[in-house]
C-alpha cells in the first residue's frame, strides 16, 4: 500500500516540474521568466530559407512565439491599389437623385487587397492618411449646358468634388470630357471609400478605357 501512495506522489509531482518559474512562483509555461534575459551566444544559420520563416515576437502577455517574417512585412505595408474597369467598352449609368457609383470593377495592383471588385469599394485596413484620386471621361453623348462631375465619397459622405456644367461655342462643345478629383483624406481602420458619378441626366456614359477612367489610393503615413 506504502508503495502504491509513493509511486502515485510521485506521478503527480514530476509534472509539477514540467514548468518552471524564473522570478515567479506561479509559472504557466514549461519556462516562465519574470524579468530580463539574456542570450549569451546564437549559432548561425546557413539555412536561409528556415531564417525567413523563424522570426521570433512577443506577444501583448509576454508570450514568446514564432511569426513568418512575409506576415510581418505584410502588416506594415502601406495601401497602394490603381483601379479601373474590366472591359474597354462604355460603361452606361443610371443616375437616381442626380448620383450614382462608379463600378469600377478591377484592380490593377492592390497592396493590400483592400478594394473589393464585387462592391466596387476600398475598405481601409489602417488608421492613416491616405491620397485618393478619380477620373472618368464621358463619351460624346454628355452635351453643352449639362452639369457633369465625379465625387469621392467616405462613408457615404462626399469629401471632394469635381463638377460643371459644359460650355459651347457656335453649337460646339468645348469643355474637356474629363472629370477628375483628388484629396488627402483621413482614414481608420474600416473606412469606406466609393466614386459617384454627378449630374443633371438621367443617365451618362463613360469610357472603360483604363488610361481615360481609373481611380487610386496610397497610404502616405
Amino acid at each position: 500500500m506504502k508503495k502504491k501512495i509513493l509511486l502515485i506522489l510521485i506521478l503527480t509531482y514530476f509534472p509539477l516540474l514540467a514548468q518552471v518559474g524564473i522570478g515567479t512562483s506561479s509559472p504557466t509555461k514549461e519556462l516562465d521568466v519574470n524579468g530580463e534575459f539574456r542570450v549569451r551566444t546564437i549559432p548561425l544559420t546557413t539555412n536561409e530559407p528556415a531564417a525567413k520563416d523563424s522570426v521570433l515576437v512577443v506577444d501583448n502577455l509576454g508570450n514568446l512565439k514564432r511569426i513568418s517574417s512575409q506576415n510581418i512585412v505584410n502588416s506594415y505595408l502601406k495601401s497602394a491599389i490603381k483601379g479601373s474597369f474590366s472591359t474597354s467598352s462604355t460603361v452606361s449609368l443610371n443616375l437616381i437623385s442626380n448620383k450614382v457609383k462608379i463600378p469600377f470593377d478591377n484592380a490593377e495592383f492592390d497592396v493590400n487587397s483592400e478594394f473589393n471588385t464585387t462592391t466596387n469599394s476600398f475598405v481601409a485596413k489602417q488608421n492613416g492618411i491616405y491620397s485618393i484620386k478619380v477620373q472618368i471621361k464621358s463619351t460624346s453623348a454628355v452635351g453643352a449646358a449639362t452639369n457633369f462631375g465625379v465625387a469621392i465619397v467616405k462613408n457615404g459622405t462626399v469629401v471632394s468634388q469635381n463638377s460643371y456644367a459644359n460650355l459651347s461655342v457656335l453649337s460646339i462643345n468645348v469643355t474637356p470630357p474629363i472629370r477628375s478629383s483628388e484629396t488627402l483624406v483621413s482614414l481608420t481602420a474600416g473606412d469606406d471609400i466609393t466614386f459617384n458619378i454627378v449630374s443633371d441626366l438621367l443617365n451618362v456614359s463613360i469610357l472603360g478605357t483604363s488610361e481615360d477612367c481609373y481611380f487610386t489610393i496610397q497610404q502616405i503615413r
